[in-house]
């Protein structure tokens, strides 16, 4: 209680990847700058892949370059290869994420390589971030991690292979992503305790989704092994294309409420966080949102923490 937790909105990203609609560029800056000012440090603003894949993810270099100009925020985005991450790179973004599903059969689903030939694509961003000018953080994401769709039960010594593997290429840091939501809070505390043990302080944050409706409890058993970073979308939107079933991410506001009201630190103003609805809503209004304390209400007896 009383520490800082870190909460990366991943709804641009994750969130926007998998609308039935394309939201405007203008109406995804604004809402990018709206969730900036309700305190929110950390945005995936979205990926640098083929507009022909992911059309959604088309306009990301110039959100990029109107979200690096705000004040305070940490500018994310994903790339799943040298190409992607070079693209990111001159739009100016902060954090490069590299995905790297421990799951062979989605592996090759999401980035057409298998599991360690991506960490290998790991391993060449690297050396070629360390010859540019710029420092960038290389984030290395084990997807699957919890359980895949297609290739079902993920064991834990698998997923400690690739965290290894992926420290070794030089990631600066590693998550582990439950890209389906298959996990459950007893699995969280083994595979981020054996992660942890092979990788030490590398392991950065977790990635959960909410199919199975314990995204926040996964949360719970997270923080009880340290962890103090999440990704989260506003409205619980989200989901992998390439992940037959995957559903929304865990709810940004719901998160929010019950870090703050355990006494951990967010930054995040909650009720201008779930004011940016709003935008998101007028941005791609035929997708669902989600979220409990949007639903109800802040109750009265809530408290931020300090």
């Amino acid at each position: 209680m009383g520490e800082w937790v870190t909460v990366c909105e991943v709804g641009p990203r994750d969130g926007l990847q998998i609308a039935k609609s394309i939201m405007p560029t203008a109406a995804k800056a604004n809402w990018i700058a709206a969730m900036a000012a309700a305190g929110v440090r950390e945005i995936e603003v979205g990926s640098f892949v083929p507009p022909k894949l992911i059309p959604q993810m088309a306009d990301t270099a110039e959100i990029v370059r109107a979200a690096v100009a705000l004040p305070g925020l940490t500018v994310v985005a994903l790339a799943p290869n040298l190409k992607g991450a070079q693209n990111a790179y001159a739009a100016g973004v902060h954090r490069i994420i590299v995905p790297v599903s421990v799951s062979e059969g989605h592996s090759r689903a999401n980035t057409n390589r298998g599991t360690f030939e991506q960490v290998a694509e790991v391993g060449r961003v690297v050396a070629w971030l360390r010859d540019q000018e710029r420092r960038v953080t290389l984030e290395a994401a084990c997807a699957t991690a919890f359980g895949c769709s297609i290739d079902g039960v993920i064991p834990t010594d698998a997923v400690v292979k690739v965290a290894e593997g992926l420290a070794q290429a030089g990631a600066d840091r590693v998550a582990l992503a439950d890209t389906v939501g298959y996990g459950n809070p007893a699995q969280v505390h083994e595979v981020v305790r054996a992660v942890r043990a092979a990788i030490g302080p590398k392991l950065a944050k977790l990635h959960l989704h909410d199919t199975m409706g314990l995204g926040l409890a996964n949360v719970l058993a997270g923080l009880e092994e340290g962890i103090r970073g999440f990704d989260a979308a506003l409205a619980g939107l989200g989901g992998c294309p390439f992940a037959p079933g995957a559903s929304g991410n865990i709810v940004t506001e719901d998160l929010v409420f019950m870090l703050e009201s355990m006494g951990f630190s967010t930054g995040i103003a909650l009720e201008k966080l779930i004011a940016a609805r709003d935008l998101l809503h007028a941005g791609v209004p035929g997708e669902p949102m989600h979220g409990q304390v949007a639903r109800a209400g802040i109750p009265k007896t809530f408290r931020a923490a300090a």
